[in-house]
């Protein structure tokens, strides 16, 4: 039988689902018995009477997948041939090729092959449309797990994938592939800056996380320049608990309380303490968050400020104060539940979104603000529950504009990358290759204003200006002139609104042509110069006096 997991965060895939909690009651076994029973008798009768034939795998996995869905969506049920997924969050570990694939339109697309793995060392590429795996035809129908299951298998075992390359000629490439063993790096960079600051980006906690970042921290600790520490989590979704109490333990005294769980029976209490001798009490620490930080990741960035242990720095985590774990179904089937809320030391939760108390129309809304309570820090400052973590310094993204998200977001950049390193197959200089005037213009030209859809917010302003003038009886002659003026003087050009925008959209285009060429180590080490979060977090630890007094309560 597969070990049990206790999972706390979504490291699944490419995006984050929120958490659930527990409903305040039970169903008596009566009613759960004769509901079942009904449940029983429908599918039989489906299966011998309806008008066509059904699938009943499909019908039964459909009914059971709404019904959790009621409940939360982290509880979710995996029959035997679903459970390599959930298993390799754990592990760290699967079999397979090393590549990302993503549902785009009609095609599958290899949306990143994984650095050094399979894929990309076979010669798999961003944006390869995906048309066969072994004697498989990828139709339009066809979804991307499908095509993930038929890519992973044994390791040691063969694949062929054959592809249509974008902006390529004679693009119909086909490729044999030796799937191995792929492991997951929860920790693709760590490192001193020049100024003694170290730096380490974690992305998730698997089994592998806690060692990875105990091993960095010893080998930085080395380097007699070192000041202080970054502990990276943005974008970092969870997984498992224990591996950010362990993390949590390389800061703070052994027997140190980070979480306890409770779950329906409150007399279940289990509370998680630090079990190791810690590797440095006193190093400055900073971590850094966003609205992504989620779950293992709040417990780790949370429990250290509620011991006033580290300076939480960048935007509020995602909020989700909920452990499932994994109990054994007949089939060799898997049912991931949640089965209990989390504490921080301060004794608050963190949890934003309350799923045991449903709008009338099924929906759910975060906690508000002002319905949160106020805990205290282990040195008595004021923290909040219901809501994530709320950084200690709030850095935000004030540059982002509907332009750059649609720019992202339909994949104008990541076209663009794909079509530049098929033009420039040479691998440029690591730390001295920067995107130019050259690559800006290209981009521009390469952009079809007739296609690029994006929200201009001064024209929905001016339109908004208009409607409430007409509606609320000021809309004369002579201010409808005057608003058509400023409707003029303020009408959108995407060639002026693409050159305003020019130094993020280079930031944008560096990150993603970076990852055509760069090793996902290089890569962060590229970002950093462009990052506002963490030149905040260097400052505050560069800073000692400042330090302290974030750290220190408010006189009373």
């Amino acid at each position: 039988m597969k070990k049990l997991l206790l999972i706390i965060g979504a490291a699944t895939g490419l995006c984050l689902a929120a958490g659930s909690a527990l409903a305040q009651s039970r169903s008596n076994k009566t009613d759960v018995s004769r509901n079942l029973t009904i449940f029983n008798s429908l599918v039989k009768e489906l299966q011998t009477n309806y008008v066509d034939s059904i699938d009943a795998n499909k019908l039964v996995k459909t009914a059971i997948d709404a019904m959790l869905q009621g409940i939360d969506p982290y509880t979710e049920y995996y029959p035997s041939e679903d459970q390599e997924e959930l298993t390799s969050i754990a592990s760290g570990q699967y079999g397979g090729i090393g590549a990302y694939i993503l549902k785009r339109g009609d095609e599958v697309i290899i949306h990143q092959p994984v650095w050094d793995a399979p894929a990309r060392n076979a010669g798999l590429r961003h944006g390869d449309v995906i048309l066969k795996v072994d004697s498989t035809v990828i139709k339009a129908s066809t979804q991307s797990d499908a095509v993930s299951k038929l890519l992973r298998g044994q390791p040691g075992s063969k694949v062929t994938v054959s592809v249509r390359r974008p902006y390529v000629a004679d693009s119909l490439l086909t490729f044999e592939i030796v799937r191995r063993n792929i492991q997951v790096n929860p920790m693709p960079y760590y490192g001193v800056d020049s100024t003694g600051i170290g730096y380490i980006r974690l992305t998730t906690f698997n089994e592998k996380s806690a060692g990875a970042v105990r091993d960095a921290l010893v080998d930085m600790k080395r380097d007699p320049s070192l000041k202080g520490l970054t502990i990276d989590l943005r974008g970092n979704g969870g997984g498992l608990l224990e591996s950010a109490v362990q993390i949590a333990g390389l800061f703070v005294p052994k027997g140190t309380e980070i979480v306890r769980t409770r779950g329906f029976e409150t007399d279940k209490e289990k509370i998680y303490k630090t079990t190791q001798a810690p590797v440095d009490l006193k190093l400055p620490l900073v971590i850094l968050t966003d609205e992504s930080t989620a779950s293992a990741s709040e417990i780790l960035a949370g429990s250290l400020q509620d011991l006033d242990r580290a300076v939480i720095v960048g935007e509020r985590s995602f909020g989700k104060g909920l452990v499932q774990t994994t109990r054994p179904l007949p089939f060799d089937g898997l049912l991931k539940v949640t089965v209990a809320r989390y504490y921080i030391p301060s004794g608050r939760l963190i949890q934003a979104i309350d799923y045991s108390h449903r709008n009338p129309d099924g929906s759910v809304a975060r906690i508000p603000d002002s319905l949160t309570r106020v805990w205290h820090t282990a040195a008595g400052r004021e923290v909040r529950d219901g809501g994530g973590i709320t950084p200690d310094i709030t850095v935000t993204d004030s540059t982002m504009n509907r332009l750059l998200y649609n720019v992202i977001a339909d994949m104008w950049a990541y076209d663009y990358a794909n079509r530049y390193a098929a033009r420039n197959p040479e691998t440029p200089d690591v730390m001295t290759w920067v995107p130019g005037d050259s690559v800006f213009a290209d981009f521009k030209a390469f952009i079809d204003p007739a296609r690029f859809k994006y929200d201009r917010m001064c024209e929905q302003g001016i339109d908004y200006l208009r409607d409430a003038a007409r509606i609320e009886g000021y809309l004369s002659d002579s201010v409808a002139a005057q608003i058509d003026i400023l409707a003029g003087m303020m009408r959108h050009d995407l060639d002026h609104d693409l050159n305003f925008n020019r130094d993020r959209l280079l930031e944008i285009l560096d990150s993603e042509i970076g990852e055509r060429y760069f090793s996902d180590g290089d890569l962060v080490r590229r970002n950093l110069r462009y990052d506002a979060e963490s030149d905040t977090a260097r400052a505050v630890l560069l800073d000692q006096t400042r330090y302290n007094s974030i750290l220190k309560p408010a006189a009373k």
